[in-house]
C-alpha cells in the first residue's frame, strides 16, 4: 500500500476505531433526580446554547462572503467542519481536559469523564448548580467548536483542508484546552490569580488570533498578495448575513454565560447588543472621517469586532460603558488593518487585528471597567480605584497571547512536517473550491432583458 492510499483511509479509519470503543463505554442514569435544576434556567442554557451553535455557520457566511469566488467553498466548509470534528474530541477527551479533576491547576484529567464517562449522571457543575452537568457540556462545546473556525480567515486561499482537520485536533486538545481550564475551571490557576474572562475574550479570540498570526506566518503570502492585486469580497450579501447570525448567536454567547435565566444575563445581552452596535458605527464613521465611503463591509466587521471586545467583560461591566468599549476597539482594529496591509504579514481576512487585538482590548477594558456593582462574583477594575486587578488582567493578556503563539507556530510547523499545509501554486491558482473539494461557487446566471420581458 503507498503512503498517498494510507493517508486517504487514516481518518476514516481512526473514526471508526472511536465508533467501536464507544459501544463499550458503560450507560448510567441519566439525571435521574430532576428537582435539583431550575427548569427557567434548563430552558434559557438550551436555547443559548442554539445560539451559539449558529455562530459556526454564521461565521462561514462571514468568512466566505469576503474571500475570492474560486475560494468561497472551501472557506466555508473549514469552518462548518470544526463542529464535526471538535464534537467527537469533546466527548472523547475535551470536555474532560477543560473542566475535569485539575492537575495542578494546568489541565483537566483526561480520564475523569474519558468518553463522557459520568458526565450525564454527575452532580451539577459548581459554578451551574442549576442546569444538569451535560447541559453545561454542551454549552461549552459551543465555544469550543467556533475558536478553531476563527483561525479559517487567516490561512484561508492557501492552506489543505486535510492540514486544516489536523490543526483543529491539535489547537484543540493543546492551546484551547489549557486555556479554558486555566480561566474557568475554579482550580485553574488564572482562575486563582483572579483573572475575569466572562464569555471568552481570552480562552476564544485572543487564542484564536494568535493561532491565526502563526498560521499566516507559517503559511507565507498568497500569489495574488504578492503581486498586490486587490480581490473584490465574493458576495457581500453573505457578510450581512453572516453578521446577523454572529450578533444574533452572540446574546447565547454572552448572555449564556450567566449560567441562568437571571439579571446577569440581562446584563449582559444589553452590554453586548450596545458594544456591537456602538462598533459598527465607530468604525464606518472613522473611514468616512478619513476619506472613505461608508462602507457595509465596514460596518459589519466593526460591530463583529465590538462583539469580541465586549466577550470578556460582557458580565463584568456597566451597559454605558460598553459603549466606550466597542467605540475603542473598532478605531484600534481598524488601525490595526491599516497598518497591517503595509507589512508583509498575509492574514487574508484580518483575524489577528479584528478577533486577537479585539480580545486584548477586551480583556484589558474588563481590567478598567468591571465593578461589583455588576456582578458580585467579579471585581471592581482600575476605574473604580483598583489597579492590583488591572495588573492581573495584564498579566493574564501576557500568559495568554504568548502560550497561544508559542503553541500554535509549533502546531502549524509540525504539521507542514507531516504533510505540506499549503496547496500548490497550480492548486492555489485554480481555487481551493475545484482542487480541495472538486466543487464550485456559483451565485446564479443574470436573467436577460428579453427573458425578464418574457416572463
Amino acid at each position: 500500500m503507498n503512503t498517498l492510499s494510507l493517508k486517504r483511509i487514516i481518518p476514516f479509519g481512526i473514526l471508526l476505531l472511536i465508533a467501536v470503543f464507544a459501544i463499550f463505554v458503560p450507560t448510567l442514569p441519566n439525571f435521574a433526580d430532576e428537582t435539583k435544576y431550575n427548569p427557567a434556567d434548563v430552558t434559557w442554557i438550551l436555547v443559548a446554547t442554539a445560539l451559539v451553535f449558529i455562530m459556526t455557520p454564521g461565521l462561514a457566511f462571514f468568512y466566505g462572503g469576503m474571500v475570492h469566488r474560486k475560494n468561497v467553498i472551501s472557506t466555508m466548509i473549514k469552518s462548518v467542519a470544526a463542529a464535526g470534528v471538535v464534537s467527537v474530541l469533546w466527548v472523547i477527551v475535551g470536555y474532560s481536559l477543560c473542566f475535569g479533576e485539575s492537575i495542578n491547576g494546568y489541565i483537566g484529567n483526561p480520564m475523569t469523564h474519558l468518553f463522557f464517562k459520568d458526565v450525564a449522571s454527575a452532580e451539577p457543575w459548581g459554578l451551574a448548580p442549576t442546569i444538569p452537568r451535560s447541559l453545561f457540556s454542551m454549552y461549552q462545546l459551543m465555544f469550543a467548536i467556533i475558536t478553531p473556525g476563527l483561525v479559517v480567515g487567516a490561512v484561508a486561499e492557501r492552506i489543505k483542508f486535510t492540514s486544516y482537520i489536523l490543526f483543529i485536533v491539535f489547537f484543540s486538545l493543546l492551546v484551547y484546552a489549557p486555556l479554558a481550564h486555566w480561566t474557568w475551571h475554579p482550580d485553574g490557576f488564572l482562575f486563582k490569580m483572579g483573572a475575569l474572562d466572562f464569555a471568552g475574550g481570552t480562552v476564544v479570540h485572543i487564542s484564536a488570533g494568535m493561532a491565526a498570526l502563526a498560521g499566516a506566518m507559517v503559511l507565507k503570502r498568497r500569489k495574488v498578495h504578492i503581486q498586490q492585486i486587490e480581490i473584490p469580497p465574493a458576495n457581500i450579501p453573505y457578510v450581512l448575513i453572516g453578521t446577523g447570525l454572529l450578533w444574533f448567536g452572540w446574546f447565547g454567547f454572552n448572555a449564556g454565560s450567566a449560567l441562568g435565566a437571571n439579571g446577569l444575563a440581562v446584563s449582559a445581552f444589553a452590554t453586548t447588543n450596545t458594544a456591537a452596535a456602538a462598533a459598527g458605527l465607530s468604525w464606518m464613521f472613522f473611514d468616512v472621517m478619513r476619506g472613505k465611503k461608508p462602507s457595509v463591509v465596514g460596518f459589519c466587521i466593526g460591530a463583529v469586532v465590538g462583539l469580541v471586545a465586549i466577550t470578556p467583560a460582557a458580565g463584568f461591566v456597566a451597559i454605558p460603558q460598553s459603549i466606550f468599549i466597542g467605540v475603542v476597539a473598532a478605531v484600534i482594529s481598524n488601525l490595526a488593518v491599516t497598518l497591517k496591509h503595509k507589512t508583509s504579514l498575509d492574514d487574508t481576512l484580518d483575524v489577528f487585528p479584528c478577533h486577537g487585538l479585539g480580545g486584548m482590548v477586551g480583556v484589558i477594558m474588563t481590567g478598567l471597567f468591571a465593578t461589583k456593582l455588576v456582578n458580585g462574583a467579579g471585581n471592581d477594575g482600575l476605574f473604580y480605584g483598583n489597579i492590583d486587578f488591572f495588573i492581573v488582567q495584564l498579566k493574564t493578556l501576557g500568559i495568554a497571547v504568548t502560550y497561544s503563539f508559542v503553541v500554535s507556530y509549533i502546531i502549524f510547523k509540525v504539521i507542514n512536517i507531516i504533510d505540506p499545509i499549503r496547496v500548490s501554486s497550480e492548486d492555489e491558482e485554480l481555487g481551493l473550491d475545484e482542487s480541495q473539494h472538486n466543487e464550485k461557487y456559483s451565485q446564479g446566471s443574470v436573467m436577460s432583458k428579453d427573458e425578464f420581458i418574457a416572463i
